[in-house]
């Protein structure tokens, strides 16, 4: 077999490289520059991640793969996870609020807590004063998924012309948390 035959012979018999199902997401929040609030993200670095696993995003570290510093995140504030629906090939993520504190806004849908919706191809995220505009790729892999993240310089509201509102406390125990004024900022049990 000469040289150039045994090459093509391993291409045709490579795999396939299946595409990946991606997620976009565009992020902006008011004091991102000054606070740092996103500084333990990596943007633009994609991250491939088994279709299996549940994407936590919230203020504890230890429990969330990304992570918002900021006193108004909840310590996990809402998870993403990939599901198929019957009879389609095609994978689509299912976002769930997971604070107890703040509702999160998917588009027009406020979810209160354990709520959860299917994810739009486009759309933006809000809780607190964090905007998220998530734009979802389709690929053929039912084993991974890619993230992307990018900073927006710019509110994402006004950017791309979505309607305001803002998200919301859930019912609340304790007058303190209830403030018309002031967002809600979610404490630690060890902090009462």
């Amino acid at each position: 077999m000469t040289g150039a035959a045994a090459a093509m012979s391993s291409f045709e018999d490579a795999d396939t490289e299946e595409t990946v199902t991606s997620l976009r997401v565009t992020v902006y929040h008011p004091g991102q520059m000054q606070n740092g609030i996103f500084q333990s993200i990596r943007f633009s670095n994609p991250e491939k991640l088994p279709s299996s696993e549940v994407v936590k995003f919230g203020r504890n570290s230890t429990i969330c793969r990304y992570t918002f510093q900021d006193k108004q995140v909840s310590r996990v504030q809402f998870s993403l996870q990939l599901f198929k629906k019957f009879h389609s090939s095609v994978l689509s993520f299912e976002i769930k609020n997971m604070s107890r504190r703040t509702s999160l806004l998917v588009g027009s849908t406020e979810l209160g807590y354990l709520n959860k919706v299917e994810l739009p191809y486009r759309c933006m995220v809000r809780f607190g004063e964090c905007q998220l505009l998530v734009e979802k790729e389709d690929g053929e892999s039912l084993e991974f998924f890619e993230t992307l993240f990018v900073m927006s310089p710019r509110p994402l509201l006004q950017e791309h012309a979505w309607p305001a509102g803002k998200p919301t406390p859930e019912l609340c125990r304790s007058p303190s948390w209830c403030t018309q004024s002031a967002c809600p900022t979610e404490t630690d049990e060890n902090e009462c």
